[in-house]
């Protein structure tokens, strides 16, 4: 007995100080991955950002150069711009105006005299560069007014470009005013802007849109009668299968 207590005395020592050595591969491997998910994971972020960013400056890329095109496509920027100049400069004093002083009297000066530089310059210069049309009022001896249209050469075509936003223009300004119109049913001051707006704009539309049927009808009646002088038997057949068709 004595002898098996001697040899686990002596046993002890050892078992208590024995240390067990540390797996260095594995230790390796863990201090690896944990430096690896924040290095991915930063760039992860890192490309999104790059992405978003490159989006947002292809998108802002997108919209100046579609804006420097318009610009460089018009055959007549300055006229685009005027044109535009007025119309949008009267709607923001009326709207915004009151933003910064609160003189009736110098928001309704501006406002008119932007209505009808606009106006002037619609009649009398942007509708005959940017879409070859004029119209005027030509007082008869007798005192009645009569409607005179100018039309280009159909053989001139207009810039698209300046067409587009020619048109547009003329018909989207007259909306908002008749809307703002609504808005100002209770109040006389600001509807005076209003209604003066709306006259001098719906006198370009009502004008220009009749000069523009005009000016197809003249197109129509010239290609008809040149198509009759170049080809004149043409002209009697269709006319011939016309009145076929019609008595049946």
């Amino acid at each position: 007995m004595e002898a098996r207590a001697n040899l686990l005395s002596e046993a002890a020592p050892f078992a208590g100080t024995e240390t067990l050595e540390p797996d260095i591969e594995a230790v390796q491997e863990t201090n690896a991955n944990e430096n690896i998910t924040p290095q991915s994971t930063q760039t992860q972020s890192n490309t999104q950002t790059q992405s978003n960013t490159q989006t947002q400056s292809n998108t802002q890329t997108q919209s100046n150069t579609q804006t420097q095109s318009i610009w460089k496509e018009s055959s007549h920027p300055v006229a685009l711009a005027f044109h535009l100049l007025f119309r949008t400069g009267a709607i923001a004093i009326y709207l915004f105006g009151r933003l910064f002083t609160t003189n009736f009297s110098l928001i309704f000066i501006i406002c008119v005299l932007l209505l009808s530089f606009d106006f002037w310059t619609v009649k009398n210069v942007t509708g005959r560069l940017l879409v070859g049309l004029r119209w005027w009022n030509d007082i008869q001896p007798d005192g009645t007014n009569a409607w005179v249209f100018e039309s280009r050469d159909p053989s001139r075509p207009v810039n698209p470009i300046d067409s587009r936003i020619f048109w547009i223009s003329l018909y989207v300004a007259l909306v908002i005013w008749l809307f703002l119109a609504f808005l100002t049913l209770f109040n006389p001051e600001w509807l005076l802007i209003v209604i003066v707006a709306i006259i001098l704009n719906m006198a370009n539309v009502v004008g220009y849109t009749q000069c523009d049927k005009d000016a197809k009808k003249k197109w129509a009646a010239s290609f008809a009668t040149r198509a009759a002088t170049s080809n004149p038997s043409m002209v009697g057949k269709l006319f011939s299968a016309g009145l076929g068709r019609f008595f049946g």
